[in-house]
């Protein structure tokens, strides 16, 4: 009885052993890649499947959803020598999980490194400026460039998105103290010309009152010669009015000097007529 009870304990372990190994629960989300003898078989999708025992085996249990990669920070050098740090996500789904697992020894470390590779190429025909601010350009570019690549290995590329794309650290202190010195350099013109706008005005000004000072004197002058003719005219020879006159514009002229803030002594002539006379010449006959 002992040895009977034992072969039928084998065989009940046997059963269940190759049931156990010939069906099979796909869960959904994902499709099992099935071998025969070592070579690919057929991939088995979602559900209840059964395949033969021993000679079948599960080669790669692959997810069909959208599977996220993080594309690690990079520098890159720009067109015009400038040192940048980017860093991208994209989003992928395997749609072939055949050409997934025997395609490319590892999809997602190869997708990872496509991504990176090609990033840096198109950031390296941009200037500085043209990086920082053509992120959807370059976005639809790098999806562009590698999604051939990638559907051979049985990928689609759904969006590649750029995270960041900023200086690195020594290019931002650099780009401060270009701007510092930028800010500096329009702030000395600013006040070149301004000052040269005052001297320009101050120029006028002079010009300005200079042409009305030579104005009045050629004013006063036309003014004087009139007042002399016509006192010559009047005077006929009368030596008394012309010396009146004289003395009297003598005087005022010494007073007015008198008021000066440099003048300590005025001396008057002792003849003071004899004086007047000189100074018309002593024309007058009597």
């Amino acid at each position: 009885m002992e040895a009977p009870l034992l072969i039928f304990v084998l065989i009940a372990l046997g059963v269940v052993t190759t049931l156990y190994k010939g069906i099979n629960v796909v869960p959904q989300g994902q499709e099992w890649v099935v071998e025969r003898l070592g070579k690919f078989s057929r991939t088995i999708t979602p559900g209840l499947n059964i395949i033969v025992p021993y000679f079948d085996t599960i080669r790669e249990k692959i997810s069909t959803r959208d599977i996220i990669l993080d594309i690690p920070q990079q520098e890159v050098i720009t067109r015009d020598n400038a040192v940048i740090l980017t860093n991208a996500i994209a989003f992928i789904r395997i749609t072939k999980p055949e050409d997934a697992v025997y395609g490319v020894e590892d999809v997602k470390q190869a997708i990872q490194q496509l991504i990176m590779t090609t990033l840096r190429s198109i950031l390296g025909e941009m200037k500085l400026d043209e990086a920082l601010s053509n992120r959807e350009q370059i976005k639809t570019r790098l999806k562009d460039n590698i999604i051939d690549d990638v559907a051979d290995w049985g990928v689609t590329v759904k969006s590649v998105e750029i995270q960041d794309i900023s200086p690195s650290p020594s290019m931002q202190a650099s780009m401060e103290r270009q701007a510092a010195a930028e800010r500096e350099r329009r702030a000395i013109e600013t006040t070149a010309e301004g000052n040269k706008n005052a001297a320009i005005l101050e120029a006028d000004g002079k010009l300005a009152a200079a042409q009305r000072e030579a104005q009045a004197q050629i004013a006063l002058a036309t003014a004087s010669a009139k007042a002399i003719s016509q006192i010559t005219n009047s005077i006929q020879g009368q030596e008394l009015p012309a010396m009146f006159l004289l003395g009297d514009r003598y005087i005022n002229a010494l007073e007015n000097l008198s008021h000066s803030e440099n003048s300590k002594l005025i001396v008057y002539p002792a003849d003071l007529q004899e004086a007047i006379k000189g100074m018309i010449g002593g024309g007058f006959k009597k």
